[in-house]
């Protein structure tokens, strides 16, 4: 007899539909899966025969042949074994297949017939339903993630015998628990639990607002580390549109995705080691990068110049464009990709130059080399870029003396501004302002005869690239929007344009 049960495989973020067709027939007992799958595939013959004994039920005495079409598409992964086993029960007539004909199903099995949670669930309820299937089976564990897409029944269960029952009828399906939904609060710091630095906040706070990479660069210990972390609790929670994007990525990429589902913005910090691989995303099958990972929350890079130069001019173009496309033999994968980046360095390598009272141990060639590390294509593409010196002993000595209601208290304060310069440009252009391109903003920020000599004199000054013009405006816009303005003013212009630091260290590298 022959049953057919709808699965999914991944392709990237995306679920290509595959359909699991079992085949029982008389004759001497095999088991063989077709299909271009990958081990842990093949595998699944051991994994299934195990489960379906150990859940009571009765494995076919004849051969057994499984397909998983189309037979052009290469699959992986361990997702598929309920489906072939359902298809197993139902070709042996243990279960009617009527029960699974628009049911997609997915999942793990153990020895023991108990129902393991897998990766890529959410794009393969999003597959399933594009598919017009109106049931997924899922593991219990995934089914909070499941349950995002709407107009979907979720079937979830924790063992081969509990799906029996729930596809027969005689058990409910689990539910997930409220408390699952409940927004819990943000996992960093606070931004105002950073001592000093009143400069550098501005700035982070410009970037939340308008979208912006920001570049800080400082001595040790100033707090650079302290500001990045802290960053995500003054960003917005993630919107609809975002959730799903950010919980697909995740879930491809086999990562939890209990922040996510919480609406938390994601931060990636990977270590300077990180291989070009390990930053864009690649392989021989495809997987998303830290950057993707980071996609619409933030991407941290402690220790910049450290990274590996042709690791940070991958950056170049998913910084421009939000996306990065692998390409491979097999085809091509697009990765999503658009996330703030805020980098941090020191502003030599001993990390002493221009602390007062203490003597840089470098070289002005030294110097130089560790400034080289950092190409102009990059820098151009970082918004803004901002100094920190060490906090003074004052400061460490009489903190303000605030309690953590105190300090949530000015934190909201800083996300609601934040949040009404973000609604200020959504409603006029539908973006932030890192997302507008060169001849939308220079057509948004008219330039007055003050402002275009504060331009002349500030390229002359510290060289200005025609990409780092475009920047300049856009931060402008954003302090605008920040103190909710309609007109960009003299001094938004001139704040903006303080905020390209390394240019001004290059220039005084170079005298």
């Amino acid at each position: 007899m022959l049953a057919r049960v709808k699965t999914s495989t991944l392709f990237g973020v995306e679920a290509i539909p595959i359909e699991v067709e079992v085949e029982v027939r008389g004759g001497t007992p095999k088991f063989t899966i077709i299909g271009l799958g990958d081990g842990a595939i093949r595998e699944a013959k051991d994994r299934v025969t195990s489960a379906i004994r150990a859940s009571g039920f009765k494995m076919p005495g004849g051969p057994i042949l499984v397909n998983l079409a189309p037979a052009e598409v290469r699959k992986e992964g361990s997702s598929f074994d309920i489906s072939i086993a359902l298809g197993i029960l139902a070709a042996s007539c243990q279960l009617d297949p009527s029960l699974i004909e628009k049911v997609s199903v997915h999942g793990e099995l153990s020895l023991d017939g108990s129902i393991k949670g897998v990766r890529g669930i959410l794009p393969m309820a999003l597959s399933a339903k594009t598919l017009g299937t109106n049931k997924i089976c899922v593991p219990a564990s995934n089914v909070a993630e499941a349950s995002l897409i709407s107009g979907l029944e979720i079937i979830g269960s924790s063992s081969l015998i509990e799906l029996f029952a729930i596809l027969n009828g005689d058990l409910a399906p689990t539910i997930m628990e409220e408390d699952d939904k409940e927004i819990t609060s943000k996992q960093f710091g606070l931004f105002s639990e950073v001592w000093g630095q009143e400069r550098a906040k501005r700035s982070l706070m410009i970037a939340a607002a308008g979208g912006h990479n920001a570049l800080m660069i400082g001595p040790p210990g100033c707090g650079k580390s302290m500001l990045a972390q802290a960053f995500q609790s003054i960003l917005p929670p993630l919107n609809d549109d975002e959730l799903l994007q950010v919980i697909k990525i995740h879930s491809a990429a086999g990562l939890p995705v209990q922040g996510s589902i919480k609406r938390e913005r994601p931060y990636r910090a990977p270590h300077h080691v990180i291989s070009d691989v390990g930053l864009v995303g690649g392989g021989s099958i495809p997987r998303p990068g830290e950057i993707s990972l980071a996609h619409r929350g933030v991407l941290f890079l402690d220790e910049f110049p450290e990274y590996r130069r042709s690791a940070l001019e991958a950056l170049r173009a998913p910084l421009e464009n939000g996306k990065v496309r692998i390409v491979r033999a097999s085809g091509s994968v697009e990765f999503p990709a658009q996330f703030q980046l805020i980098a941090a360095m020191n502003p030599c390598p001993c990390g002493r130059l221009g602390v007062s009272g203490v003597n840089c141990l470098c070289s002005m060639t030294a110097i130089q080399q560790y400034l080289k590390k950092l190409s102009q294509p990059i820098l151009d593409r970082i918004d803004l870029h901002v100094e920190l010196d060490p906090v003074p002993l004052s400061v460490m000595l009489n903190p303000d003396n605030l309690n953590d209601k105190d300090l949530r208290v000015q934190d909201q304060l800083i996300i609601d501004s934040v949040s009404k310069a973000r609604e200020i440009q959504f409603k006029r252009q539908g973006r932030l302002n890192s997302e507008l391109t060169g001849k939308e903003i220079s057509t948004m920020v008219p330039i007055s005869n003050s402002q275009e000599k504060l331009l002349s004199k500030a390229a002359q000054k510290i060289g200005l690239s025609a990409r780092s013009y475009v920047r300049i405006l856009k931060v402008a816009r954003t302090i605008a929007d920040f103190k909710e303005q309609e007109t960009v003013l003299l001094e938004d212009l001139a704040e903006a344009i303080g905020y390209r630091a390394l240019e001004r260290l290059n220039q005084y590298c170079t005298q």
